[in-house]
């Protein structure tokens, strides 16, 4: 048998689960097209094993341990997707980025040109002033 056909096939398999990755939005389908690009390479891994006439059969023994990394990786994987699910209601990536880290410039308020120092000099307290209004409302509250 030729090494090309085997070669071609993994090809189009790896170029198939790549186009998955890059243009699909839902993360089961990602997982999936990942899984078909483990699937290519260990074509390639037995096709090279025999082609090479190995009588260690390191390529298939490669392989193995690569289906047993598929299988971890895709369990966690799936894991983590229905954790997703159920909190967010969907598994849409799109959807799914407003939980990466937003800049702190978009969060907290801008405090540029303020003085940090009172009129007399001091330093401010923090809560002071709403200690201050806390005892102002309780006083009016009960009068």
């Amino acid at each position: 048998m030729h090494l090309a056909y085997p070669a071609v096939l993994a090809a189009l398999l790896f170029c198939i689960g790549l186009y998955g990755v890059l243009a699909r939005r839902n993360a089961i389908l990602v997982l999936m097209s990942v899984e078909l690009m483990l699937n290519a390479v260990n074509l390639n891994l037995v096709a090279f094993d025999v082609w090479l006439r190995d009588t260690l059969h390191a390529g298939q023994a490669l392989t193995l341990f690569t289906i047993a990394i598929a299988a971890a990786e895709i369990g966690i994987g799936l894991a983590i997707v229905l954790a997703v699910y159920r909190n967010r209601g969907t598994s849409d990536i799109d959807r799914l980025r407003d939980t990466a880290e937003t800049d702190d410039a978009e969060t907290l308020p801008d405090t540029a040109g303020t003085d940090d120092a009172d009129t007399d000099g001091t330093e401010p307290t923090p809560g002071r002033a709403d200690e201050e209004t806390g005892k102002t409302k309780k006083a009016e509250a009960t009068t």
